[in-house]
């Protein structure tokens, strides 16, 4: 990794926003590895063991809870915040060590990982993605939580949490509510502002998703899709005289509801400790 200096670094791991006053210490001694089993016991799924996402990233086990963060991504600022709140078990959806698989072979020489790990080890903090576990849940945990943030509860239709139909309204005013409501800047709309808007769908991350969904709505809403084939799909769609209309936004925005949905749901089966949903947050801007 290049381009950081010593100072840099500093200044990274000093730049701690506060998530909230800092909590008591906790009498109880349960730990993470006996949180797991509750997760596991009340999830309503089997466990698949042989998950490679759904496994502790950083601490184990072993580690003594004093407080459970729910967050999207286990960001740098995710753990200080986190930390600072008394909250060492962090539960992440997504991956500690910028891969799916939290790779960390071509990371043992690198000053941001070594950084992240040690800042983990030293505010004894233990790490559990729940990615696989979570989705597998019925209903969906992520969806779930982000059809409530959304407010389109009311609205799906089918036996799903990805189609909608909603009051009128036009593409304009739709991406401006999903971009207000989900707190993001990173969304980019591809149709015209006024085109009249009822049918939604969620797309996927693949093309094939994507292509499937779109002609059954109005307009496609997707998190995480490939520039290089879902937006030009789309581009095109529309070129060729579709009156169609996609919002698509960051991977954080179409998920990150979902993981407060967590801390609403575990609470009750970890009465012993505090726990907050603590927001990756979109820090992304635009010229």
């Amino acid at each position: 990794m290049t381009g950081l200096s010593r100072r840099d670094f500093g200044r990274i791991a000093g730049a701690v926003a506060a998530v909230g006053t800092p909590l008591r210490a906790q009498k109880s001694k349960l730990t993470a590895g006996e949180i797991l089993e509750r997760i596991k016991k009340n999830l309503g799924v089997p466990w698949n063991q042989s998950s490679y996402r759904d496994t502790f990233k950083a601490g184990g086990p072993d580690t003594v809870v004093t407080g459970i963060s729910s967050t999207f991504m286990s960001s740098l600022s995710v753990l200080q915040r986190s930390a600072q709140a008394g909250l060492n078990l962090v539960v992440t959806h997504e991956p500690t060590y910028w891969s799916d698989r939290d790779s960390i072979d071509v990371l043992q020489n690198d000053p941001l990982y070594k950084l992240k790990r040690d800042y983990a080890r030293e505010h004894n903090l233990a790490v559990l993605r729940l990615h696989d576990h979570w989705h597998a849940r019925v209903p969906d945990g992520i969806f779930t939580g982000w059809n409530k943030r959304l407010g389109w509860v009311q609205y799906t239709t089918g036996d799903g949490l990805k189609r909608w139909t909603l009051p009128p309204t036009t593409l304009g005013e739709l991406a401006k509510y999903v971009a207000r409501t989900l707190e993001t800047r990173s969304v980019r709309v591809i149709g015209d502002p006024s085109l009249p808007v009822v049918t939604v769908g969620r797309g996927s991350h693949a093309l094939s998703g994507n292509m499937e969904v779109l002609p059954q709505v109005d307009c496609l809403l997707v998190s995480e899709a490939r520039e290089s084939d879902s937006y030009e799909y789309v581009r095109d769609t529309i070129a060729a005289g579709a009156r169609k209309g996609a919002i698509f936004i960051s991977h954080e925005a179409g998920e990150e509801a979902g993981m407060d949905e967590f801390a609403l749901w575990i609470k009750p089966i970890v009465p012993e400790v505090p726990v907050r949903f603590v927001p990756t947050r979109d820090d992304f801007w635009t010229a």
